[in-house]
Parts: structure tokens; sequence; C-alpha cells
């Protein structure tokens, strides 16, 4: 998870908050322990497995593929499509995510077995190095973290990563035919185990951009967050994906391959690399 803002850190007991001049780069800090572990929570194995079953089954690809997830988190793709046999590297800049899933892939049946994953800081739109794959993920909504010019650079460094013919998976939350139907950004709370998060968001016309805040407790520990959401369109996410060099591209409002339609929780793009 690439993204940008300055907390300090989450084990302290007192509570931070970034400051305004943060919010562009927000996802560089926010993914610390406290929204790291919350999410870990909240995203379930059985919904794990429809993501990576949705990728298997549309890409159509061989034992052994090589799979880039970029960004990681703390490895759930990653881990899962491993353990069906494929060679992944994920990429995440998020230092408490990455030391997560190394722990998970040292104890874990999908590394045990002999399967590959391999986990790599750094910057999501700067993949070099890394080599060519036969399909690259984005899942989680991280799609959205950047203005365009960031978004351009991303889809250049996927297509870059990508073979001629290969497959690619986008996950997108923040794109307005989900998101702004019925958008309120009424304040409300989420509770998994002892971490609560109060949770609010507001809606910039003039930027297409929402800003969510959040307010992690965890006992004596609290953490203030904002994150930020670039909201695009359907229709200029495919016109971004096909300007980096994707073409053939695919639209399902769910990992079970219903199509996307206005509304649709999410949208799941499937693209092919000219």
């Amino acid at each position: 998870m690439s993204t940008h803002i300055s907390f300090g850190s989450a084990a302290s007991p007192s509570s931070v908050e970034a400051s305004a001049a943060d919010i562009t780069t927000w996802y560089e800090n926010f993914f610390s322990y406290l929204p790291n572990e919350f999410w870990r929570r909240v995203a379930t194995p059985e919904l794990t497995e429809a993501d990576v079953a949705f990728i298997e089954a549309r890409l159509g690809l061989p034992a052994g593929a090589r799979i880039l997830d970029a960004p990681c988190g703390s490895g759930r793709h990653s881990l899962a499509l491993a353990a069906r046999g494929f060679r992944v590297t994920g990429v995440d800049l998020s230092a408490e995510a990455l030391d997560h899933a190394r722990r998970v892939a040292a104890s874990t049946e999908a590394t045990a077995n002999g399967n590959v994953v391999t986990f790599v800081r750094g910057d999501m739109r700067e993949l070099g190095g890394l080599g060519v794959f036969d399909a690259a993920v984005c899942l989680g909504n991280s799609f959205g973290y950047f203005d365009t010019a960031g978004t351009r650079a991303f889809a250049r460094a996927l297509a870059a990563a990508v073979r001629p013919g290969g497959g690619l998976v986008i996950d997108v939350g923040a794109v307005a035919e989900s998101m702004l139907p019925g958008f309120t950004g009424e304040s409300h709370t989420m509770t998994t185990g002892d971490i609560e998060v109060e949770m609010s968001g507001s809606y910039d016309v003039a930027r297409s951009r929402q800003t969510s805040r959040y307010r992690f407790v965890q006992g004596s520990r609290e953490l203030r967050a904002t994150a930020l959401h670039h909201v695009r369109t359907s229709g200029h996410i495919g016109e971004l994906l096909e300007e980096a060099g994707f073409t053939d591209l695919g639209r399902y409002g769910d990992s079970d391959g219903t199509p996307y339609t206005m509304g649709s929780a999410r949208l799941l793009v499937t693209a092919r690399r000219r």
C-alpha cells in the first residue's frame, strides 16, 4: 500500500493527527500498525479466496506463472496466490505490512511446500528491476491513491512489468459510478475485536476526490488518520490503462463475475498487455 501522511508511531498511546500539508501523500505513513491490523481483521479468508479464484479464472494463468502484487499490503492475496502454485512478488511501501507478510509466509503452508513468494519494499510506481511477470494485480482499492500524473506513472509501471499477452486485474472502490450514488460521508463506527474505528468522509467536487477521516482506538492506543482517494469514472480508468499499453478490458461488479453496473460496490477490471 503506497500512500502518504505523517502520524508518528502508531505504537504510541497518545493521539496523533496528520497536518493538512501532508494530505496529498497520505499513503507514505498511513499504513502503520492500527490501520493495517484493522484491515487484516476485516478482510476475511473467504473474501481473499474469492478474489484469488477470480484472478485465476479470468486470466487463465498456467501453473507456476509469475504474478506481481502491487501494492500487496500485508500479503493476503500474495500468499493465497502462492498457495495455488504461482510465483509471486509483492511490493508495498508499508514496512509494518511487509513485516507481517513475511512472518505469515514463514509459517504458512503456502511457502512450506516450496511455493515461491517474495516481498519487496518500494513505491508501486517504480517497479523496474523486479523482472517480467505473466500477470499483475492491484487489489484493495489502491488504484485511486494518486492524482492523474501519478496514476499514469503507476499504469505504465505495471505495463512495463507485464509481458506482452500477460494479464492484469485492477480492483477499484473509488470509482464514480460506485461511490457517488447515495454518498453522504456520514460518520459511522466499526468494531473488530478490541479495535474500534470511527469513520467519516467528504467529497471535493472541484478536484473529484474523497477525503476519509479515521479514529482508530485499541485500549490506550489511539490514532487519527486521513486518507485521500482520487475518484474517476469507469471510462477514465479504462483510458488510463489503454494509454499505458493494456487492451481487451473487462469490467465486473464483484469477484463472482457479475457485470459492472451503476451502483456496484466495486469495479474489477481485467485486461491484457498489448
